[in-house]
């Protein structure tokens, strides 16, 4: 839980189980659930290697600016892009379909 919604009483966990009681809801959140665990998956190798978005830009050659997009989620990055990330953490990327 973030540190807003525990100052605020709010329990994350409960509002997206009344949110996935939505069909709509539900069938978005499971299209953007790869994409989000993906972004996860790169902050938390960039957190544990302690180094910032501006370091990985460097290392990845591109701004700043593309890693706070990523991250974010306001991005939509190609596969090639991503390779680039992942190699700069020292990461491969495997793709799987189910």
């Amino acid at each position: 839980m973030s540190k807003v919604a525990a100052k605020a009483g709010v329990n994350i966990d409960d509002i997206k189980a009344k949110l996935m009681k939505n069909a709509e809801f539900e069938d978005e959140y499971n299209k953007l659930e790869p994409r989000y665990e993906l972004i996860s998956q790169i902050i938390e190798a960039r957190k544990s290697m302690k180094i910032t978005q501006e370091e990985l830009a460097k290392r990845a050659g591109t701004r700043k600016s593309n890693i706070s997009r990523l991250e974010s989620g306001s991005y939509n990055p190609s596969l090639d892009f991503l390779i680039k990330i992942a190699k700069s953490l020292g990461k491969d990327v495997h793709i799987e379909i189910r």
